[in-house]
């Protein structure tokens, strides 16, 4: 597969991109240097490799969970900015239409 700047064009256009034509061709170049590696793979043999499904053979290593610091709400709303007897009040962020 050979990049140019027509292809090149047609991928700036997808990601709304905007570049000069010095920029174009390094990025010809460039592209065109990932899609000969990638070809290069190919040509190794990997019939006998088994897929890599996981980084690791490590499972998921999870710990009891435990309260450790218990806070009373009469505790969490004296340290709040704004707040009325019972609730802790925040600014609004959905505005309704």
């Amino acid at each position: 597969m050979k990049i140019d700047s027509k292809t090149v064009d047609k991928l700036a256009e997808l990601a709304r991109l905007e570049f000069d034509e010095a920029s174009r061709n390094e990025i010809v170049n460039d592209l065109n240097r990932i899609v000969s590696f990638v070809e290069k793979l190919n040509e190794i043999d990997t019939s006998s490799v088994e897929p890599l499904i996981y980084l690791t053979d490590t499972t998921n290593s999870m710990r009891n969970d435990e309260v450790k610091q218990v806070i009373t709400q009469q505790e969490a709303l004296k340290n709040a900015p704004k707040r009325d007897s019972d609730y802790i009040k925040v600014p609004k962020v959905i505005d309704k239409k």
